[in-house]
């Protein structure tokens, strides 16, 4: 049967083994020579060796102590070394690191993320998947590092910082029959829409709306890419909500035009995400403001005007 360790009784050893006197030892413990006498009785009782053997004035290790003095000097510096705070270095990260987002980010700002790991922490592994507004329950269990969202708030048991905010518009091809007259509710519920599933939740407050007033949308395709989404908008008359940041940018890339919705919409508010398990974590601690430090600054981002 083992026997329950105290390593406070291991350190009075290591000093008693040092010392080999009883009240020089309490000394340097700060114990009394009696809080001591007695901690030796533990543990020769813990070896099952006198550890010390007493000759004239002198006491003298036994060969067992000689082994134990041999290993308790690194033993104890290991136990030490656990309560030291390391210093992070990023370009000795080894680890592998889970990040989520919509493809829109994956697309167009990962790649400058990625770029910037391979710079500062050339051995870090990047793993990415698209996220999905279901999974934020088992966000601890899934082992995602980092989720790049849309949501009204931080969720409560989790951490997170804000990357910014915008508003939801209208698109549509340029040469719809809409882009050159403003948007209408009656126009917005005639023609069929598409709607991006990938990601956050960005456009179930217009389902919400309509059925206040009695209307509804049609909704021809859903896709998680928006990359197909905007494809499938500029060959056809569908209509598409977005958030403004991206069909900004987007307008410079595709035949797509925007509007403002033709009823009062919500604010979206854009997170990064991570479990309370990876707060104090340095490394997680540096992969998060490297992150979020690319996004706010990204040409693809919502703080961009």
């Amino acid at each position: 049967m083992e026997k329950p360790m105290n390593l406070n009784l291991l350190r009075t050893l290591q000093v008693l083994l040092d010392e080999c006197h009883v009240s020089r030892a309490a000394e340097r413990l700060h114990l009394t020579q009696s809080a001591v006498s007695r901690q030796l009785t533990q543990l020769r009782g813990l070896f099952d060796d006198p550890l010390l053997v007493r000759e004239g004035n002198r006491l003298l290790l036994t060969p067992r102590a000689e082994q134990l003095k041999l290993k308790l000097d690194g033993v104890l510096a290991e136990c030490q070394g656990l309560l030291v705070n390391r210093t992070f270095d990023p370009g000795a990260w080894q680890g592998r690191v889970v990040l989520a987002s919509s493809d829109y980010v994956a697309q167009y700002i990962l790649p400058d993320i990625v770029a910037q790991f391979q710079h500062a922490a050339p051995r870090l592994r990047v793993r990415y998947q698209l996220w999905s507004p279901e999974q934020l329950a088992q966000l601890g269990e899934l082992n995602i590092h980092l989720v790049s969202t849309m949501l009204p708030a931080i969720p409560p048991g989790l951490c997170g910082r804000a990357i910014g905010a915008d508003q939801p518009v209208c698109v549509m091809r340029r040469a719809h029959p809409l882009a050159l007259e403003p948007l209408t509710l009656s126009a917005f519920t005639r023609y069929p829409h598409v709607k991006v599933s990938g990601g956050g939740d960005k456009d179930s407050f217009v389902e919400r709306h309509l059925s206040g007033e009695g209307l509804a949308r049609q909704i021809q395709f859903t896709v998680p890419f928006f990359g197909s989404a905007f494809e499938t908008v500029s060959r056809t008359d569908m209509l598409m909500v977005i958030p403004e940041h991206i069909a900004r940018n987007m307008s410079q890339l595709f035949p797509i035009t925007y509007q403002p919705l033709p009823f009062a919409v919500p604010e979206h508010q854009y997170w990064l995400l991570w479990h309370p398990r990876f707060e104090t974590d340095p490394a997680h601690q540096w992969l998060r403001n490297q992150v979020l430090t690319i996004m706010q600054g990204s040409m693809y981002s919502i703080t961009m005007t």
